[in-house]
């Protein structure tokens, strides 16, 4: 903001500075001594860029519409009067005690790198292979928005892998409620409109239901052909995919998934997906993940990041490595609400806002401390 040729008392005047020490500078050189600060907000970098800048403070600032009045124009005490001949003075007063000492809050202490990424949603497993990386001395001595700019970019390092080949012929499976066939709509829409791929759907069903739900009628409206085993399972068209919707996996007893790894293993069916709630708590994703890989998953799907707080969590299932990401599904549409680069989303929803709060919060109590 250019400064005013002469600032204007009750008017209220916007700066967009790099830190607190540069905000109290410019409001005293430009403002004078009587401006206080109304309101301080950080403001963060568009784009990708806000994973490698720091972000800048918006700070509002008011000249006070009634400055103290000047000491020469405060009117002089009268003169006392004259005491007559007989005054006697009163007794002195009782000198008073000091009052006591009140208590003092303690200063915040600054919030370490460790308990912020904990903060997150981080696990153990996932903090520990951090705390393992070289150099994690170092990244700790950093501002907290670089440090765990750091931290995502270490933790992509460790959960990134090379891309398979694209699915073409793959199952979908998971526990009932988990949204496989959603999942599965999700990634049909994205093959026929993105990809402009063709292709047909098998539904399978074993000695337990297999309801199709809005599959048959979201696939007619793509134009896919959804056919019922026994059908064929090989592409029909070069180039083509296959998808099969398989029944709800179970997660008590292994013995009730035998049906289920009898077709993968007789339909040669390499490509399978598993599909999880990410609502669920810890232990049952646990033992889904577990089931999903007794049947041998080679791709993950997690559904229902529109109901969960805290990603940090989901680190694990990437850093594990064993299963390659498809998607995140992020919302109940059956097109769109996706996430196919799942690094990049887990490292904005859990790591980045937690380094702008924090480092908004420091940098607001650093101003105000400073034109104080």
């Amino acid at each position: 903001m250019s400064s005013p040729s002469q600032p204007v008392p009750g008017a209220c005047y916007k700066f967009t500075v790099r830190s607190a020490d540069e905000a109290a500078t410019l409001i005293r050189e430009r403002l004078g001594a009587q401006a206080r600060v109304l309101s301080v907000r950080t403001v963060e970098s568009g784009g990708l860029a806000r994973l490698w800048s720091a972000p800048r403070l918006e700070v509002v600032a008011q000249i006070d519409p009634s400055p103290p009045v000047p000491a020469e124009a405060a009117p002089l005490p009268a003169a006392p009067a004259a005491l007559p001949a007989a005054f006697v003075p009163p007794p002195p007063l009782p000198i008073e005690q000091p009052a006591p000492d009140l208590p003092r809050l303690a200063p915040r202490a600054p919030r370490s790198l460790t308990a912020l990424l904990r903060r997150t949603g981080l696990s153990e497993l996932a903090l520990g292979r951090l705390q393992a990386s070289p150099g994690w001395d170092s990244l700790q001595s950093l501002p907290l928005h670089r440090a765990l700019a750091e931290a995502g970019a270490r933790l992509r390092l460790e959960a990134d892998r090379p891309a398979g080949r694209p699915l073409t012929r793959a199952a979908f499976f998971g526990a009932p409620g988990v949204g496989r066939t959603t999942a599965l709509c999700k990634w049909l829409g994205m093959e026929v409109f993105r990809r402009g791929r063709l292709g047909h759907v098998v539904s399978v069903e074993f000695d337990r239901p297999n309801p199709p739900g809005p599959l048959p009628v979201f696939c007619e409206a793509l134009g896919v052909p959804v056919a019922r085993f026994p059908a064929s399972t090989r592409p029909a068209v070069p180039g083509g995919f296959v998808y099969f919707d398989l029944p709800g996996l179970s997660t008590r007893d292994p013995g009730e998934n035998k049906p289920l790894a009898d077709f993968l293993a007789r339909e040669q069916i390499e490509q399978r997906v598993l599909v999880l709630n990410a609502a669920y708590d810890h232990a049952a994703l646990r033992t889904a993940y577990a089931a999903g890989r007794a049947l041998g998953a080679t791709h993950l799907v997690f559904t229902h990041l529109d109901e969960v707080p805290q990603w940090g969590r989901l680190w694990d299932y990437l850093i594990d490595g064993a299963l390659e990401p498809v998607f995140f599904a992020t919302g109940p549409s059956l097109t769109g609400d996706c996430e196919e680069d799942v690094c990049s989303a887990l490292v904005r929803r859990t790591l980045v806002p937690a380094g702008a709060a924090d480092e908004a919060e420091t940098e607001t109590e650093a101003l105000a401390s400073a034109v104080r």
